[in-house]
């Protein structure tokens, strides 16, 4: 069988040490650090909720390099988000919290990049939040680290600087679900599949961006993700 228009380009994420590590699907935890959900006006350990972005939003950068972004259309108020990415090798269905480490193949630093005005318009009307937070572009990812490499990481300092000053500052066992928690909840909803992505969720701090900004997000272990926008 023959396709009728060209396919599209399949979205990858580069391997520290080379390789390329193929996207399935990006899924997305909401407020999961105490203090980010306090600074986005709720309280408490909240069940996890869930929202997804298209594989196409992945924006690769090569360790070293400076990738970029352009600055989205519709927004005012373009917010970083800097946040731990877990990346599925094995995938299933209603995975316990005990066996998630077992379908981890790597860990990497992503931003979750969010038109924060239309977000809040979306909420304030009860609506979806794609037009917020699922657009091109709004996933910049730096390469993945294999677990076999890393161990699997349960704590570490994740910061984002943007023009060298500090913006974001937290710790992975900040996390209010887990990363093993996080794939119990995801496996009851979704069959996870191999080249799933789990961006984890963003500690507080966040905040705009203008064109010409620098950001550059770190994680213990994971180097460093930096990339502009335009």
């Amino acid at each position: 069988m023959s396709f009728v228009i060209d396919p599209p380009v399949a979205a990858a994420v580069p391997v520290a040490g080379g390789g390329l590590f193929p996207v399935h699907r990006i899924y997305c935890v909401g407020r999961n650090y105490a203090e980010h959900a306090q600074e986005m006006g709720h309280t408490g350990r909240e069940p996890p909720f869930f929202f997804m972005k298209p594989a196409d939003a992945v924006v690769a950068v090569a360790e070293g390099a400076t990738g970029s972004i352009d600055y989205p259309p519709l927004t005012a108020n373009f917010h970083h988000e800097i946040e731990f990415v877990v990346a599925i090798g094995r995938g299933g269905r209603d995975i316990k919290a005990a066996d998630a480490p077992s379908h981890i193949w790597g860990y990497t630093v992503g931003l979750d990049m969010t038109r924060r005005d239309l977000q809040n318009d979306m909420k304030k009307q009860g609506r979806p939040w794609d037009i917020g937070k699922s657009f091109e572009q709004s996933a910049p990812i730096g390469p993945l680290v294999p677990k076999a490499k890393t161990g699997e990481l349960l704590k570490g300092a994740i910061t984002l600087h943007v023009n060298g000053a500090l913006r974001q500052k937290g710790d992975l066992a900040d996390l209010i679900w887990s990363v093993n928690e996080t794939i119990e909840q995801l496996s009851a909803a979704w069959t996870l599949a191999p080249g799933d992505l789990i961006y984890t969720g963003t500690p507080a701090g966040v905040g705009a961006v203008v064109r010409g900004d620098v950001m550059e997000g770190a994680i213990a272990g994971l180097g460093t993700l930096r990339v502009a926008v335009k």
